[in-house]
């Protein structure tokens, strides 16, 4: 990988930021995004001291979820930010594919791509615009997080302090898990031919590779290791808090090292 430029690399992350809130199509995502978390907040989150202080809701989570451990989220005083944290895990990975799927393949086709070849390096331009979508991310994820902390400081103001400290712990951990799927995408922009083509080849590469691995594993368990090359792996044992270390940190901060390393190499020998 080449030397990067620290300050045409926060030009080209800026740009990404320019990019969501100044075009038409990222004003849909955003609006899309805004409306689908105001439901979220307004009824499961809103509900939450509710639904997790009943009976019969707890003793169903222990008996469908105490294998992964996420009847542990039970027990949290912030009831609030154990739901948050359930649905931006498992929704945030998703919402991001569809986010970035436009990295640099609309240039390639504005024939842009060629213009901002001239200003930066390629992987100033793949490794700018990855950044640029973690801004994105990190900036949604912290604005939806604190609406949540409110929900949970105007309920109970006593619990404002512990939920501010554990809501920078889930912070960290949500932003390391969507780094795999944005540096995902990168890769899968490097060939892909416009930005539709790259989201239905996310969900291709999750179905397809899902369903090819888990026919080799049930007849040669040892392949069992290919899905460690899946983004996301993890979320399940991080849902209950159970993920560790490695896995839930190590593990996709690797893939997106691995991934960026692929797509950067493969940028650098494509055509314009």
């Amino acid at each position: 990988m080449t030397q990067l430029h620290p300050k045409r690399l926060a030009q080209i992350a800026q740009f990404e930021l320019v990019r969501l809130f100044l075009t038409k199509r990222g004003l849909l995502a955003v609006a899309a995004f805004a409306i689908c978390w105001l439901l979220i907040l307004r009824y499961p989150i809103a509900q939450s001291v509710s639904l997790i202080s009943s009976p019969d809701f707890a003793d169903f989570a222990r008996q469908m979820f105490g294998a992964i451990g996420i009847s542990k989220l039970l027990d949290w005083p912030e009831s609030e930010l154990a739901v948050y944290w359930l649905i931006a895990l498992f929704s945030f990975p998703g919402f991001c594919l569809f986010l970035c799927s436009d990295q640099t393949v609309g240039d390639k086709q504005r024939g842009t791509l060629r213009f901002l070849s001239l200003r930066a390096t390629r992987s100033e331009i793949i490794i700018g615009r990855f950044l640029g979508q973690l801004l994105i991310l990190t900036v949604l994820l912290f604005v939806t997080l604190m609406a949540t902390v409110s929900m949970l400081a105007y309920r109970e103001p006593s619990l404002f302090v512990s939920g501010l400290s554990r809501s920078v712990v889930l912070l960290l951990h949500l932003v390391i898990t969507v780094m795999p799927f944005i540096a995902l995408m990168s890769f899968l922009n490097t060939f892909a031919r416009s930005a539709r083509l790259s989201f239905v080849l996310a969900i291709l590469f999750f179905a397809a590779g899902n369903i090819i691995i888990g026919l080799l594993s049930w007849q040669w368990p040892i392949f069992e290791v290919l899905n460690y090359l899946f983004p996301g792996y993890q979320i399940d044992l991080m849902a209950g808090q159970r993920a560790g270390l490695m896995l839930g940190v190590g593990l996709p901060l690797l893939q997106t090292a691995v991934l960026l390393v692929v797509a950067e190499r493969i940028f650098a020998r494509s055509s314009l």
